[in-house]
């Protein structure tokens, strides 16, 4: 499964009328209301913002709206080109300026689909992965190899503080914590310990 790396938009006109679609992270369903009120309240002038999203860990909790338009021609298409992207904790918004010309209902489910399949070509992704917190530390003698074996297993978002040791913050994969753990645990002769948080998945 995988996740949106940042923000991304794409813009399609079609018979004079303006489709803007937005793909936005989020982790929950709440973060999903607060968006469209967001986006409802960014575009007021405009004729509609339809939405889709998908949450959990295996695009578990999925949601959609219309926002008015005939049933079925909106929310439905931009939710089944998401889940045949087999993307998660996303939503995308297609905000419609109604350019006098009516599409019909063929017409719009092929609008709102394509703008949805146009910003998710361009969006950039990362595979959605299972990860903890983690903090040791280490005398100075032991820095350089702390240092290199994080380097080794992926360790990221990884801080240094210095003062009697070295300690030593950040994330690993949850694959790699007893390799972690264990040599820690040889390098400083069992005098360190690795403490590591709830798995959270990024």
């Amino acid at each position: 499964m995988d996740v949106l790396s940042d923000y991304a938009k794409a813009e399609l006109v079609i018979k004079n009328s303006r489709f803007l679609a937005e793909a936005i992270p989020i982790k929950t369903q709440e973060q999903a209301r607060i968006t469209i009120k967001s986006q409802k309240t960014r575009y007021v002038d405009a004729s509609h913002v339809v939405h889709a999203f998908a949450v959990g860990n295996n695009a578990e909790i999925l949601g959609m709206s219309d926002d008015g338009e005939p049933a079925g021609t909106a929310g439905r298409p931009v939710l089944d080109i998401l889940k045949g992207r087999k993307c998660t904790n996303i939503i995308v918004t297609v905000t419609r300026w109604f350019g006098g010309t009516l599409l019909g209902t063929g017409g719009l489910v092929k609008a709102y689909g394509d703008s949805a399949k146009a910003v998710l070509d361009i969006a950039r992704f990362h595979a959605l992965t299972a990860q903890r917190t983690f903090n040791f530390a280490v005398s100075y003698d032991n820095y350089e190899l702390a240092k290199r074996f994080l380097s080794s297993i992926e360790a990221n978002n990884i801080t240094e503080k210095f003062d009697t040791s070295v300690h030593f913050e950040g994330r690993i994969f949850s694959s790699v914590e007893k390799q972690l753990v264990c040599y820690v645990s040889e390098l400083t002769k069992g005098s360190s310990t690795v403490f590591v948080g709830e798995e959270e998945y990024v």
